[in-house]
């Protein structure tokens, strides 16, 4: 309905048979603000809903008799003499045309073409803007909406729906009907063609156009450009570009400006700054181009994160569907743990609360209340604003199950519009805030050599002026040449490629990890788990199949019954299924059927296009049960006749639920089942006779009682999870003498019922254990990581599949949760470390388990699928959520999804973890060791040269630098885990990134490296004879000698290079084994990778040239740079040969001369730089302080105009309402709103005396 659609007339929605026309309701309204004294009923002001009356005036309605005398108002109701006051709620007073009046913000919501749909998209969301029970009325309450949105609460919408084809307007969806119908009157949506397709094109298409789908805007991907220009924005690099400007101009202006010398040729020095420009331009495409794969591959994973499967209804069946899929009409299901993905009204349920606190802020749990009774309130005159048929967007159910109508779905819904504002940017792990700061840390000292390097050769070119025979631009391109090698240094010595490497191990993992079944929702977790000591797992689903069948059982407490299991007794008769339950009375059969159909959550779907029952798996393996042997048909079928007074929600700490029925004779029966322990302690009674015709009971006797615990113990031996039934049944409900719900007068408390029941008997249900478990829990082991599990089966099922499964050692302890919570901080630090079951186990002992373990230093792990398991999961260093089984809780507080509940996906997620630590620690190794050797061998080159030439040029320093920070990290990211990652123990939390054998390789190839290129640089003229060389030729020896000094150059530029690509090889082991090799050809990307830089290197050095200040060299020269380039792979054999111990020992020796050495110079530096530091807080302090004022008298001055201007505008406002003019309208006209909201303490303060709310009425003439 469009806004302007909205009748302005005041409906009548108590007396809602009346048809009166709008003339009938038409009045003369003055309405003034509110008095500052007026009496209030839960924060509402008692006024009658259609009329008002003066202090004189009196009427009488239809459905009550309203008087209102001053301020308190009173009702009587048929022939009850109890006078009470009238209820009310927020808005109650409002009309139609005010309750859906739109705000300014989102006045585009309710304006929408071609709507079939009663309502549009901004008068839907007013129920939500704030919850606002006068909007559900003025929609017609749920069955409006139900009309209005063209669906039906019972079968949901029609999965046949395109377009539709029939429209409805505002006025027909909520006009008061008789809502009391049976289903088969319900209205039928007319459609465009019938469709049989499950999926079909064009599903819903006018609802999504209408209303939108259930997905959020993608957040603004970064486009490539703006990629290119943050590569681009860094000071070093945009300093850099301006030197090689300088240098270009320079070189252009001394080659076309100049005369050139006759025997040099044309001058070329401009070529310099064209190629460093080009290689800039090269080094930002490949970093843009870098960050632009790595921003892809995190959307992707971002779309998978968010994406889950719902349960709705659709053509009358239950089915899974995507969440994305969700929309405006549709009716979803609501259980415990569920995590609401869209707005809506409840249709009807059990007990339900929801925590809305990440949605309103509220942090009670909010009881819910069915849209038809609130409605049927509304029309009586007793609903209040504690009511809440609402259901909100992002909340969690807390307890409870039912179905509630779609409203809202994306966007616009509530928690749509707050994640609008809330699209976070990828966060940044602990790893990469460490290398981020040792990066910074390398960088400065990096920038301190290239800083002494400029000055030192600023300082020799300056002392060589008044010599200096050159021209004033060739002294200029000098100055240039000198600043441009020192911001190359500093580019080459800022490691901005370790963050980044972190980020492209992380990557690479993540979407490795999701093809094996762990979907990551923090990055952090990836690399955590690669450290953790202790995994906490579940047993049901995790070590299980989840998979579970009914194999054993007792009925009553003397007829067994199985499948092929030894229960241990030969005396004892056992039955098969057929025979066992063939025996059953009619009666009792009725009993145990509505005892597994009635008590269960479970329903019937499809899953794969097979149907099968969803949910709990313990419920649907006793559902299968109850098919195959008790004759149960359909679920819906046998629940269809049954009244369920109350539900009892499982509840993990009574391990038990429960369900209150009406019996046809008008008594009442609560059903039972849980844990079989604790069930039989809660029973009294037992049947007299399985197969007799009536269900009379008797006492449970001892003797009775120790045989049912034996066979408990019998089916908990063999790994069964043992359930016990129960039943009682009630004259009436509550009980008499029975506290009932402090929130619901006609729900009992379950302790207080839940005693001196009947025992219907125990089944065993098996689920077998996966494939492959026992070897993931002894990789673990040999891993040196704990595995223990934590499970709510009694202790010996958990004894038994706990040894199964090689958790549970011969020194390892078993305990269950009641009695570890009771030990105290020092007794449960005691016994964790040989702690490896904790059996019968709350989420609050799963909580204490991890808080104890991580107090212990331990980097614990922990499963877990309830919603009550968010907190453990959310304390652990790293949570795992069940994919399946998990609840959308668990699955929001976990770190990791677990997609198929295996723990062998744990095992691999570890894997991973340990790789993406491997691999930055590789990347950190190598681009230390090329830090090293290249700045010191551009500063000590440079420093030495006559020409003050670094023997690296700018542009070869950049190509270097391109290796070190882009190729390498690609190239050792990259590097799958194999299993032998396990056979280490795992890294301590504070271990230093930089270990020792690492340290020890960097130190010796660094020393290696500088060994062979000072050798070439300095003593290589000589070794190689190329004196002899141009006294031979009888050429030019000046010219001879730059030509063979710049081949000199190059064969020192094409080892180091070299020596580069060997050692990368060397860097794909952390450890002292000699097997570099291993896995190399399973790595396309490295094998690719370094391919991409041989031919990089080989083509510079043929055809660099004059850009890269090179010279090509021949075959004996290539074998000269490569002979001593390889060594350093021997060489690093050489280095893990050396114990790890004794390069300990010299290193610490060297840090202490260190030490020794720096301290006084540091203490030096302080007494000289401490004066200049005072001097400049000194100048600074008092300019701050003076700057602040400033800024705080400025933000003074706008404060009060503002204020001035919201005091004349309460003035205007308050005159205005206090001298309103008197307007006869047969219509209706909408009373104006008051500013009670914006002004309302203002205008409380300012105007004291207010007059009282004044409606006059006029009836009109017939």
């Amino acid at each position: 309905m469009q806004p302007q659609q909205a009748e302005s007339s005041n409906i009548d929605f108590e007396d809602h048979t009346s048809s009166a026309s709008p003339t009938e309701h038409s009045r003369l309204s003055l309405q003034v603000p509110p008095s500052p004294g007026a009496k209030s009923l839960a924060g509402d002001t008692l006024r009658s809903r259609a009329d008002s009356f003066n202090s004189t005036a009196a009427s009488s309605r239809s459905r009550a008799d309203s008087f209102n005398s001053r301020a308190e108002t009173t009702r009587s109701r048929g022939n009850s003499d109890l006078t009470t006051l009238r209820s009310r709620f927020e808005g109650d007073d409002l009309s139609t045309e005010e309750a859906l009046r739109p705000d300014k913000t989102n006045e585009q919501d309710f304006v929408v073409e071609d709507n079939p749909f009663a309502f549009s998209p901004g008068q839907l969301n007013k129920t939500l803007n704030p919850k606002s029970l006068a909007v559900y009325r003025a929609l017609g309450g749920i069955h409006g909406l139900e009309r209005g949105l063209q669906t039906d609460l019972v079968a949901g919408l029609s999965v046949d729906e395109t377009s539709i084809a029939e429209k409805i307007d505002f006025e027909e969806a909520t006009r008061p009907v008789d809502f009391k119908k049976s289903l088969d009157a319900r209205r039928i949506v007319a459609h465009d063609g019938l469709i049989t397709e499950y999926e079909i094109q064009g599903q819903f298409q006018d609802r999504k156009r209408i209303f939108k789908d259930n997905r959020l805007p993608a957040k603004k991907a970064v486009s490539i450009w703006t990629l290119f220009w943050n590569a681009y924005n860094d000071r070093v690099l945009l300093i850099l570009t301006a030197a090689a400007v300088i240098s270009l101009v320079l070189g252009v202006y001394e080659a076309v400006g100049q005369p050139s010398d006759p025997k040099q040729g044309q001058s070329l020095d401009w070529v310099e700054g064209l190629a460093i420009m080009v290689a800039i331009i090269i080094v930002v495409l490949v970093t843009g181009l870098n960050d632009y794969r790595r921003e892809k591959q995190f959307s992707a994973l971002n779309a998978k994160k968010d994406d889950r499967q719902v349960k709705a209804i659709r053509s009358g069946k239950s089915v899974m569907i995507s969440v994305f899929d969700v929309t405006v009409g549709d009716v979803l299901h609501l259980e415990s743990g569920d995590s609401i993905p869209a707005d809506g009204i409840l249709i009807g349920g059990h007990g339900i609360r929801c925590d809305e606190s990440s949605a309103t802020g509220e942090s009670d749990a909010m009881k819910k209340t069915a849209g038809a009774e609130v409605w049927e309130r509304i029309l009586e005159g007793t609903a209040t604003s504690k009511l809440d048929p609402f259901i909100i967007s992002g909340s969690k159910v807390l307890e409870g199950v039912g179905t509630y109508l779609v409203t809202s779905v994306g966007v616009n819904s509530s928690f749509g519009k707050i994640m609008m504002g809330l699209q976070a940017e990828n966060e940044e792990t602990p790893l990469q805030a460490k290398l981020a700061r040792m990066a910074n840390w390398i960088g400065y000292l990096g920038t301190s050599a290239a800083g002494l390097l400029f000055f030192i050769l600023l300082f020799r070119f300056l002392a060589g002026l008044p010599g200096n025979k050159d021209t004033p631009t060739k002294r200029s391109h000098t100055f240039l040449d000198i600043l441009i090698v020192a911001i190359t240094i500093i580019v080459v010595a800022v490691p901005e490629g370790l963050p980044v490497a972190v980020t492209l191990a992380l990557s690479f993992a993540t979407k490795k990890m999701f093809k094996e079944n762990n979907l990551v929702r923090h990055l952090r977790a990836c690399e955590t788990m690669g450290n953790a000591t202790t995994i906490c797992s579940d047993k049901t689903g995790t070590l299980t199949q989840n998979e579970m069948t009914v194999v054993a059982g007792l009925l009553g407490t003397h007829t067994n019954f199985a499948r092929d299991l030894d229960l241990g007794d030969e005396d004892k008769t056992i039955l098969t299924f057929a025979t066992a339950f063939g025996r059953l009375s009619h009666d009792m059969r009725s009993l145990l059927l509505q005892s597994i159909a009635l008590n269960s959550t479970a329903f019937e779907g499809e899953e794969n296009g097979k149907a099968t029952y969803i949910g709990s798996k313990t419920e649907t393996a006793l559902l299968t049960m109850a098919k195959e042997f008790l004759g149960m048909g359909p679920v819906a079928e046998e629940r269809a006749g049954v009244e369920v007074v109350q539900l009892f929600p499982f509840d993990s700490d009574r391990k038990c639920m429960g369900v209150v029925i009406r019996l046809a004779n008008g008594s009442y029966r609560l059903l039972v089942k849980g844990a079989a322990e604790i069930m039989l302690k809660n029973a009294t009674q037992e049947l007299f006779d399985i197969s007799g015709d009536s269900l009379e009971s008797m006492e449970l006797t001892e003797e009775a009682r120790v045989r049912a615990s034996a066979n408990i113990e019998d089916f908990a031996s063999q790994s069964l999870r043992t359930i016990a039934l129960l039943s009682k049944d009630f004259q009436q409900w509550p009980p008499v003498g029975v506290n009932h719900l402090d929130d619901d007068r006609s729900a009992a408390r379950f302790e207080e019922v839940s005693g001196e029941m009947t025992f219907l008997g125990i089944v065993g249900i098996q689920d077998p254990l996966r494939d492959g478990v026992a070897l993931a829990v002894k990789r673990c082991q040999d891993a040196g990581v704990v595995v223990r599990m934590v499970t709510g089966d009694n202790m010996t099922t958990a004894s038994a599949i706990a040894k199964q499964c090689g958790i549970l050692t011969e020194k390892g302890r078993v305990m269950e949760g009641p009695k570890f919570r009771q030990l105290s901080d020092e007794d449960m630090d005691g016994i964790l470390p040989n702690l490896q079951v904790l059996a019968r186990s709350s989420p609050d002992d799963k909580r204490i388990l991890v808080s104890r373990l991580k107090h212990l230093g331990e980097t614990v792990a922990v499963t877990g699928d309830g919603t009550n398991d968010g907190p453990a999961l959310k304390m652990a260093d790293v949570g795992f959520s069940m994919g399946i089984a998990g609840t959308e809780v668990a699955k929001e507080a976990s770190a990791i999804i677990l997609m198929d509940d295996n723990f062998a996906s744990i095992v691999k997620a570890m894997m991973w973890g340990r790789s993406v630590n491997d691999a930055v620690s590789k990347f950190l190794q190598f681009q230390i060791t090329v830090n090293i050797t290249a700045v010191i061998l551009a500063f000590v080159s440079a420093v030495s040269s006559k020409d003050m030439h670094s023997v690296l040029s700018a542009v070869q320093l950049l190509w270097v630098n391109l290796i070190m920070d882009t190729f390498a990290a690609l190239a050792l990211a990259t590097d799958a885990p194999t299993e032998k990652i396990l056979d280490r123990k795992p890294t301590p939390k504070r271990a230093p990134l930089i270990t020792t054998n690492m340290w020890k390789m960097i130190v010796g190839q660094a020393i290696y490296q500088l060994l062979v290129t000072f050798v070439l640089y300095f003593a290589g003229y000589d070794i190689l004879g190329y004196d002899t060389k141009c006294s031979a030729n009888g050429t030019d020896t000046v010219q001879c000698n730059d030509t063979m000094h710049t081949e000199l150059n190059t064969m020192v530029f094409n080892t180091f290079v070299w020596m580069q690509i060997f050692n990368e090889f060397n860097n794909r082991r952390l450890d002292n084994k000699l097997n570099i090799f291993e896995g190399v050809m399973r790595n396309y990307f490295f094998i690719g990778i370094n391919c991409i830089m041989v031919a990089g290197q080989i083509m510079i050095v043929f055809v660099g040239g004059k850009a890269f200040q090179i010279k090509r060299i021949d075959g004996t020269q290539w074998a000269v740079c490569i002979l001593c380039a390889l060594p350093c792979l021997l060489w690093a054999v050489v280095l893990r040969c050396v114990p790890d111990v004794y390069a300990q020992k010299v290193f610490d020796a060297v840090a202490k001369v260190w030490l020794a050495v720096a301290h006084p110079i540091l203490k030096v530096l302080v007494v000289v730089f401490k004066p200049v530091g005072q001097a400049w807080t000194a100048v600074a302090t008092p300019t701050k302080r003076f700057l602040r004022r400033v800024a705080s008298k400025v933000s003074r001055d706008k404060a009060a105009a503002d204020k001035a201007a919201d005091n004349e505008g309460i003035a205007a406002d308050v005159e205005a309402a206090s001298n309103p003019p008197l307007e006869m309208n047969t219509a209706v006209a909408p009373p104006k709103t008051p500013p009670q909201n914006q002004h309302r303490h203002t205008a409380s303060a300012e105007f004291p005396l207010q007059p009282p709310p004044i409606t006059l009425t006029t009836a009109s003439e017939s």
